[in-house]
Order: structure tokens, then C-alpha cells, then sequence
């Protein structure tokens, strides 16, 4: 006798996206702790010095964190108004932050003091960075000026006046020196070399500049601002080698990360996309509860810190591997029964286990033809909510074995009303429409000379039936003058043939709309 075939439940489950190794990797994180400042997060870098601490600017104030337990270490308030954009220096032993009064300041960490002043600009200082030789600090200002710093005589070295609009975003090579960016509301981004005091070279964004970053090479950099991040090649005259458009509103923030290898962007629209810095492809996206003003990360991905403007500071850290935390524990050896079973055979006998397939309740039901109990057992509320997929394949499965209508036969009460909200809830899906309006007409024709005879809950069911099927056939009318609109303009184009056009675009209004007619005459 053959054995007994069970429903087929992967027609209709839901297909995921694949997860890639970079998928993988990035959600070795642990849930988010979320810590809260006064006013949106400015700007968050971290110290590239083990234990890696992270600066937040925010208010008038900067805080540094202890990523691991997530307290404040060092509090920095010497600001009168807001500060903006704290740096560290390589070594991890200097903080430089800009601020609303128009200076740089430059506080020791471990002292917690404050060792010099730069004072020169006539705006708000939005951003600061050390250069690449840890003895300038480069500074770009509202007052549309870029200016170099040195560190030791707390003198002004050169300054730069290139740009038409505020000054919002900058960057320092990290293999030179004396080359820097800017970047401005005035959509252009302008190379500059210290040694000649000259703009080298220019580039038009198309779009005011929130945020610019060099990659680790020197000779590539990135440009944020509007909805796009752009490549640029320093070496080859500013030429755009790359847009990356997977935003869909303003960019706020970029960061490299993985030594390089990835680069990380945060916009307003509450997400942080992480790219592949080769083929600049996205990989991964994490998700914030508000919009993303800045994103940090540490050295190795070991944390990474999103600041939004509503003043929370999200912080992940990544999960230990379960192997290196749990150590496997030693056997103990017993020399009890020590030369017992020494002559041991030279064949080996494999047992096979009978493994009993377990069978669900609406199978069993089916097995025995006993449609009605096997539709109740997938009704049940679990079964809706967590795998509707399941209920949809028990109703394929008895409308190939013909015994949908002696299943949905007989009912009324609670369990008609279970089929019929299921029935609102499913049948505007893409996945179930074609299976669902086959048991809404069935069970039209079931019902259709008893609907006085029903209770009034199912009857208010069936109304919100038909204003389900009504708004359907609207929207299959709409895709369908869609349809022609489009097939006008690929037909006028020749970019594509009418065929194509056909088979991919087609449409079948009919079934949905006399669905909808015959239920609200049945109402009616």
C-alpha cells in the first residue's frame, strides 16, 4: 500500500532573501543599549587605541564612553554654546572639538584638562581632524574657510578660502600630510595641498555636502549629501568613478570600516548601509528606531555607535564566538574495567533506526476524508497568524480532491466566521489571491440561499468581504490602464517588443470582478 502524500505546504511559503557571509557577519551583534543625551548627536568618532573609547558631541558638551560597560569615563563642558565634531589623535592622547564660539579646542585625556586654544575663525567650527603627522589640526568653518593649525605654537599655519557657503564636511588624507577636503553647501568639494597653499582640484556634487571620507589608499574619496554618495579619483583630475544611490533621503555620515574593506553610511532615513569598498555594492543594512546623524566604529567591528536626533546613542557590540566561550569540558577516564572486551570483532553491525514520521492533525484528517475537521485544525488562530501558507495549501489540496464545498458546507457561528476573516485578511495577497478567490466563490455559492438564515457577525463579514473585492477590482483596473500606458511608451521607444510586454504585464481583471459583483449581489 503506498504511503500516505502529504499536503504540500511549500507552494506557497514565503522565500527569504539568501544570506551572504557579509549577512552573517554583520548580525553578530548583540541587541542595541541605547543611551540617552540632551539634543542630537553631532558628531562620534573612536580612540584608536585599545580599550577603543568612543567621543560623543552633543549639546555643550563631549562624552566619552567605555564601549564594553557603557558608562561616561571623561566629560568635557567647556563649551558656552554647542560643541561640534570631536576628534581623536592617533595615539588615542589628544581631543580636539570645534564649537558655536568660533575656536578649536584641544583637551589632554588623561589629565582631563584643556591644553590649547585656536582661536581665528569668525564662524561656528563644524569640523575638526588632526593631519597624518599628528602635529597640525585642520578646522572647517561656517565662515566658508578651511585652516591649518600647528599644534606645538598654537599658530595659524595657512588658510583656505575657496568656498561660496558654509563649510559642513572635511577630511585629511591618511597617507599625506598636507592634503586635505572641504566640503560645502555650495555643492562643490575643493583638494587642497599645504606645501603650495593652492586648490588642486575641484568637484561638483550636485548637491549640498554633508559628509566626506578618504579612503585608506589616499588617492579615492568619498562625497555625501541629497541622497547620494559619490567616488571620486583624486589621482585622475576628479574623475566620478562611482554613484552609490541606496538612500532615499539625505546622507549624514560615512566611516570605513573591516581595515578598509567596508564602508559605512547613515542618513536620515534611520538606516546605516554598509558597502563593499571595491565593488561598492551594498551588503548589509542595519535598522535605528530615528534618523541617523552619525555612526562610529571601532577598530576590528567590535562596536559600532549610531547617534540620531532625537538624542539617543545606539550601541552594538559584537557577539563572542559560542565555541571560544564555552570550553568544551574533559572526559573522565576509568581504568575500572581495564582489559576487559580486549578481542573485539572485525565487523561492524549498523543498526538502522526507524524514524517514525510525526504527522500533523489536518493530515490525519485528510487521511481519513474528514474535510470539515481538517479546515478547523487550520483555522486555528497560531496557525493564521504564524503559517497562513499552511491553511492556503489544505484549501488547494481540497479543491484538487473536489471536497471544498463539503468542507465549508454546514457551518455557521464561530467557525464561519474564522474562515471568512481569514478570507479579508489573505485575499489581497500575491501569494494566496488566486487560491482565496476560488474559496470566496465557493463559498458564495454555498451560502448564497441561506444569508438571511446566518447571525449578524458573519454577515458583517461578508460586507467587509466585499469591500475587500471591491477595492481589488479598483486596483486591477488601475494596473491595467497602467499596463497600457506603459505598453505605449515601450512601443514608442522600441526598446522592448510588444510580446515581451505582453507576457510580462499581463493582467486578468475578470475573475476579481465577478468575484465582487456576485458577492455584493448575494448581500444585496
Amino acid at each position: 500500500m503506498a504511503s500516505f502524500k502529504k499536503v504540500n505546504t511549500k507552494v506557497f511559503a514565503r522565500v527569504g532573501p539568501e544570506l551572504s557571509e557579509d549577512n552573517i557577519y554583520w548580525k553578530q551583534y548583540t541587541a542595541p543599549v541605547l543611551l540617552k543625551e540632551f539634543g542630537p548627536i553631532d558628531y562620534i568618532d573612536f580612540s584608536p587605541v585599545e580599550p577603543h573609547y568612543f567621543a560623543v558631541t552633543c549639546s555643550v558638551r563631549v562624552q566619552v564612553y567605555n564601549p564594553i560597560t557603557k558608562l561616561v569615563t571623561k566629560t568635557y563642558s567647556r563649551f558656552k554654546e554647542a560643541a561640534y565634531g570631536s576628534c581623536f589623535r592617533r595615539d588615542g592622547k589628544l581631543l580636539c572639538a570645534g564649537g558655536e564660539e568660533a575656536v578649536v579646542r584641544l583637551f589632554n585625556i588623561s589629565s582631563n584638562s584643556m591644553l590649547r586654544l585656536f582661536s581665528g575663525h569668525k564662524a561656528a567650527v563644524h569640523r575638526v581632524f588632526f593631519t597624518a603627522d599628528d602635529l597640525h589640526i585642520a578646522s572647517f568653518s561656517d565662515d566658508k574657510s578651511v585652516v591649518l593649525w600647528d599644534i606645538p605654537s598654537e599658530k595659524q599655519l595657512t588658510s583656505f578660502n575657496e568656498h561660496s557657503d558654509y563649510i559642513r564636511a572635511g577630511a585629511v588624507s591618511p597617507v599625506s600630510t598636507d592634503v586635505l577636503i572641504s566640503g560645502g553647501y555650495d555643492k562643490i568639494v575643493h583638494m587642497y595641498d599645504s606645501r603650495t597653499n593652492k586648490k588642486i582640484l575641484s568637484v561638483n556634487h550636485d548637491a549640498p555636502v554633508e559628509s566626506l571620507l578618504f579612503l585608506p589608499t589616499g588617492g579615492i574619496f568619498l562625497s555625501a549629501g541629497g541622497t547620494d554618495i559619490k567616488v571620486w579619483d583624486a589621482l585622475a583630475g576628479g574623475k566620478l568613478l562611482a554613484k552609490i544611490t541606496q538612500h532615499h533621503k539625505t546622507v549624514t555620515c560615512l566611516k570605513i570600516a573591516s581595515n578598509g574593506h567596508r564602508i559605512l553610511s547613515g542618513s536620515l532615513d534611520r538606516h546605516v548601509k554598509i558597502y563593499d569598498a571595491g565593488s561598492y555594492k551594498t551588503l548589509h543594512t542595519l535598522d535605528y528606531s530615528n534618523a541617523v546623524l552619525s555612526v562610529g566604529i571601532s577598530a576590528g567591528d567590535e562596536t559600532i555607535v549610531a547617534g540620531m536626533v532625537d538624542g539617543l546613542v545606539s550601541v552594538r557590540r559584537r557577539e563572542e564566538d559560542a565555541k571560544d566561550a564555552i570550553k568544551p569540558r574533559r572526559k573522565k577516564m576509568s581504568y575500572r574495567h581495564a582489559g576487559e572486551n580486549l578481542h573485539v570483532r572485525s565487523v561492524d553491525m549498523v543498526v538502522q533506526q526507524e524514524v517514525k514520521e510525526i504527522m500533523s492533525k489536518h493530515d490525519e484528517c485528510l487521511r481519513k476524508f474528514q474535510y470539515s475537521k481538517a479546515l478547523d485544525c487550520v483555522m486555528m488562530n497560531y496557525v493564521v497568524n504564524k503559517t497562513p501558507h499552511v491553511t492556503v495549501a489544505l484549501t488547494q489540496e481540497l479543491i484538487r480532491r473536489e471536497g471544498l464545498r463539503r468542507a465549508l458546507a454546514g457551518r455557521d457561528g464561530k467557525s464561519l466566521v474564522n474562515i471568512i476573516k481569514f478570507l479579508n485578511k489573505y485575499i489581497g495577497s500575491i501569494r494566496f489571491g488566486r487560491v482565496l478567490v476560488h474559496v470566496a466563490n465557493v463559498l458564495l455559492d454555498v451560502y448564497e440561499d441561506h444569508l438571511d438564515e446566518l447571525s449578524e457577525e458573519p454577515r458583517k463579514m461578508m460586507a467587509i468581504l466585499a469591500e475587500k473585492l471591491q477595492e481589488e477590482e479598483q486596483l486591477i483596473v488601475a494596473l491595467t490602464q497602467l499596463q497600457g500606458s506603459m505598453q505605449m511608451l515601450l512601443s514608442s521607444a522600441e526598446t522592448v517588443p510588444s510580446s515581451a510586454v505582453n507576457e510580462n504585464y499581463t493582467l486578468e481583471p475578470s475573475n476579481a470582478a465577478q468575484t465582487d459583483r456576485d458577492l455584493v449581489l448575494s448581500i444585496a
